[in-house]
């Protein structure tokens, strides 16, 4: 290591000079090479996603107190930094670095001791620090350890997506079942292996999830319906077992998993995950207090492949059943960067209600899918080509009377692949309130946004 940063100082070593080179999406890597043969590297990239988003607001939202029937803002989905690399044959190093969800309210409503809403300057943080060491290597098989504050996660593909790859707008959140409440931003501290092991991808971890009291909001009051538990804490046990028809996947960051490849793969895969956690969630009922195991369990099919090789049209599409039980009555609203802050028509035992939130997670099932259609490369000349696409995440949550149905249609401008690409996406989805019968939900019509982002990535 010291004879690595002495060539670094010193800038006297060819193979330390940085290169420009390009992986299966056409991204754009900056990257220094350790040794001549560049299997000894160090790596860094940047990804940024500006969103412009009119949105239809949920009934009752209201924004710093006025009441708004849709809003218009300008938001960072994401910004992010990864620096990694492979320092020797077996020892390798990853950490991202950045911040999510940042608009004009992004702060609200965390409050300062004077009564004024919290400061605008959204501190940035470590996504991922990760050591891994590789014990055995056979060609594309390998075995890796490691451990960390790491994605590696069991539940499914994208309980660990790779940002700058997505093929739709935005990921399917829900699969990123515990966001935000016990871990940070799906991250969560874990010792972990991953691996190849001829058609066979695997990966399993054991992570200590965080308590919920420090998620940065205040934890659900303990109630007839189960929220997360602030006593009995357990670790937390993941597997994702896949199976790759064709060819293999990228496996070079830990966890991360390709969104498309734009064609320039031809993979099938088959795969089934699990996550599970003992006394996860609590809830009241008459003067006990009752925990409940948290276990979420996927099966689901990927494809991405080439179609016509000499135009460069291909297809991508994604189908899977998630079983999601987090304890009796569980339920949870989210909105993506939600761009209000308030409500005057609240849902009883429901918060978050406001702006573009619907109920993401809950205790129930889940459908997902999505599907599109890269169009011959040069489409737009020296601007690239299209790539429309859909998606349908069917959520039928025990609390819910009417499954929350949200659908996404668009399209992406890929200007250069995944490296500079505009999208623009509608998404339509069910809102709710409060339901005759106790403790239930029921439909009150569907709303809608607009989203316009632009991603540079590399």
């Amino acid at each position: 290591m010291k004879k690595i940063l002495s060539l670094m100082l010193l800038g006297t070593a060819a193979a330390m000079e940085p290169v420009m080179s390009q992986d299966d999406n056409k991204r754009n890597d900056i990257r220094y090479n350790l040794n001549e043969s560049g299997s000894h590297y160090v790596k860094f990239t940047f990804t940024n996603q500006v969103w412009l988003r009119l949105n239809d607001n949920n009934p009752g939202t209201t924004v710093l107190s006025d009441p708004k029937t849709n809003t218009f803002d300008i938001g960072l989905r994401r910004t992010r930094m990864q620096l990694f690399g492979q320092l020797t044959d077996r020892i390798f190093f990853y950490t991202q670095f950045g911040m999510n969800n940042f608009n004009k309210v992004s702060a609200f409503p965390a409050y300062n001791t004077a009564g004024t809403p919290s400061q605008r300057k959204i501190a940035a943080f470590f996504h991922d620090a990760v050591g891994e060491y590789e014990v055995q290597r056979k060609g594309t098989d390998f075995i890796r350890f490691g451990g960390g504050l790491t994605i590696v996660n069991g539940f499914s593909r994208f309980s660990q997506p790779s940002i700058g790859t997505i093929m739709t707008l935005d990921v399917p959140v829900f699969a990123q079942a515990t966001v935000d409440q016990t871990d940070q931003f799906s991250r969560k501290l874990a010792v972990y292996s991953r691996g190849q092991i001829g058609k066979f991808n695997y990966r399993v971890s054991v992570a200590d999830p965080f308590p919920v009291e420090t998620s940065g909001s205040v934890p659900a009051a303990l109630n007839q319906n189960a929220v997360f538990a602030q006593r009995k804490n357990s670790l937390q046990y993941q597997g994702l077992l896949i199976y790759n028809i064709f060819d293999t996947e990228d496996n070079t960051t830990p966890g991360y998993m390709t969104g498309t490849y734009l064609g320039k793969r031809k993979v099938l895969n088959v795969e089934a995950g699990i996550t599970s956690q003992k006394n996860a969630t609590w809830r009241r009922e008459a003067v006990d207090t009752l925990y409940s195991n948290m276990t979420l369990w996927s099966v689901a099919a990927y494809l991405d492949m080439p179609l016509n090789a000499e135009k460069g049209t291909a297809l991508s599409a994604y189908l899977g059943y998630f079983g999601t039980d987090y304890g009796k009555g569980y339920l949870r609203y989210n909105g993506s960067m939600n761009p209000a802050t308030g409500t005057t028509q609240p849902i009883a035992g429901v918060g978050g209600t406001h702006g573009n939130a619907y109920p993401m997670f809950g205790t129930g099932n889940v459908i997902y899918a999505q599907a599109g259609y890269k169009l011959k490369d040069g489409l737009l000349g020296s601007q690239g080509t299209l790539m429309p696409f859909a998606s349908l995440q069917r959520g039928d949550y025990d609390r819910l009377q009417d499954a929350s149905n949200v659908y996404n249609l668009g399209v992406n401008w890929l200007i250069k692949g995944n490296t500079g690409k505009l999208s623009l996406n509608y998404e339509n989805r069910s809102v709710y309130k409060n339901a005759s019968v106790p403790n239930e939900l029921e439909k009150n019509g569907r709303k809608g946004s607009w989203i316009l982002q632009y991603q540079i990535s590399i």
